[in-house]
């Protein structure tokens, strides 16, 4: 009986254990990149694309096409025996097959498989964007828990602090050295970070709802990420020059050859438009026969014996066809211009967005830098109070304030600590560094 409940109690930690599953970072972007319906409808674009491509290869292909048909004809008729004119029945059968192929179409099939491929590495670069844009979202998400988690840990520790300044501080009113009125003041105190708990506890599991909710997991409660060592504010990317981060961007950002390849489309597509003026030549053979069932003549016989065959070339050259080719042509040349405008823009946003992260990286550094002294004052300033406090040197009001100076400055550090590691993923994934 002993061994079954051990046995018990191990499946039931063993459960627990594995319900608190830890995410990673890594673990979090892979989930999102899977789960994302957004990316599923680019993989679905994709594969249409290539759909694309499978009948630009077909065109190339020669046209075959089968036909045939059954007939009565009833009233007057040539008797196929003795060719007169007779009110009779007859039953015919007749079958045909014709070929086509294009020897000269404008170029445009090469053309066509030219687009074919371009819309395929169009909708590739599009799903690599989608799948970055995603990443940077997941990383934005995750450091902001870890923000949160690291708020509540301060105030968490600024209420034991509290707890212990109550209880030292009964103490000495039993004893008479401070007033009721100091340990109302510290009483208060606790009460107000109590209450900065609550709402540090509230922000921690509203930002681990948010990313459970973005990687589609259903189970808030047992969501946990992990403590990743690996995210900290050292960086080497502000020693790069802005130009030499955009340049890379350029080269490297999937909206960027996205927009590139949308450009190469419109003027496909400009190439296609301008090959319909040009002529068109095909070649066509056709084989056709028939069957008479009142015939005594077996029907092999007839099928060889009613045979006829046409082959030849065709040449077809546009002259006016309502501009509509015309119209096509100055349609696409439009197409290209906002093609070119877009990729300008795409390019000119990059510039912007980049020179933006970096100077609020550097902003930001210089934020965290001030923080971190701050803190030191804050914290010498805290303790010198507290030791004046311990020897009556100090009324509880001042004491007071001193601490909440101090908590100020540890949660400010936190907030330009990640905010400036941010910072540095958004520089760091333009240049081509994050690992996302």
């Amino acid at each position: 009986m002993k061994i079954l409940k051990l046995s018990i109690l191990l499946l039931f930690l063993s459960t627990n254990i594995q319900a608190q599953e830890v995410w990673t970072l890594e673990k979090c972007v892979n989930r999102a990149i899977e789960k994302n319906i957004s990316i599923k409808q680019s993989q679905a674009d994709l594969k249409s694309t290539s759909l694309s491509k499978t009948t630009a290869i077909a065109n190339f292909l020669p046209s075959l096409n089968l036909g045939s048909s059954h007939s009565w004809n009833v009233g007057l008729n040539q008797n196929i025996t003795t060719g007169l004119l007779e009110n009779m029945t007859t039953t015919s059968a007749s079958m045909n097959a014709n070929v086509g192929i294009d020897i000269f179409n404008g170029l445009q099939n090469i053309q066509q498989l030219y687009r074919a491929n371009l819309s395929i590495l169009a909708s590739q670069y599009q799903l690599t964007d989608m799948k970055e844009n995603i990443s940077l979202l997941v990383a934005n998400s995750y450091l902001q828990i870890l923000f949160n988690r690291e708020s509540l840990e301060v105030q968490q520790s600024q209420l034991t602090i509290a707890n212990e300044e109550l209880i030292i501080a009964r103490e000495r009113l039993k004893t008479g050295i401070i007033p009721q009125g100091d340990v109302l003041e510290i009483e208060a105190n606790l009460a107000t970070i109590e209450q900065n708990v609550v709402v540090a506890e509230n922000n921690y599991q509203l930002s681990k709802i948010a990313l459970a909710q973005l990687l589609l997991i259903s189970d808030f409660n047992n969501f946990e990420i992990a403590q990743e060592t690996a995210i900290t504010s050292e960086s080497t990317i502000l020693n790069t020059s802005v130009n030499t981060i955009y340049n890379t961007a350029v080269a490297k950002r999937s909206d960027v050859k996205l927009a590139e390849t949308n450009l190469k489309i419109a003027k496909k597509d400009l190439a296609i438009s301008k090959g319909s003026l040009l002529p068109k030549l095909s070649g066509f053979y056709s084989y056709n026969s028939r069957v008479l069932f009142d015939d005594p003549t077996d029907i092999s016989s007839q099928l060889d014996r009613n045979a006829g065959k046409n082959f030849g070339l065709q040449l077809s050259i546009p002259i006016f066809n309502g501009m509509a080719n015309n119209t096509n042509i100055k349609r696409s040349k439009i197409n290209i211009q906002k093609s070119t405008y877009a990729l300008e823009q795409v390019k000119l946003d990059l510039e912007n967005t980049i020179n933006q992260a970096y100077n609020d990286a550097k902003g930001s550094l210089k934020a965290h830098q001030a923080a971190e002294k701050t803190l030191k004052a804050r914290k010498l300033a805290y303790e010198y109070a507290k030791e004046r406090f311990d020897n009556g040197g100090m009324n509880t009001f001042n004491f007071l304030q001193a601490g909440q100076r101090y908590e100020a400055a540890q949660s400010e550090l936190i907030k330009t600590k990640y905010n400036y590691i941010f910072k540095l993923k958004v520089l760091e994934f333009y240049f081509g560094e994050a690992s996302l």
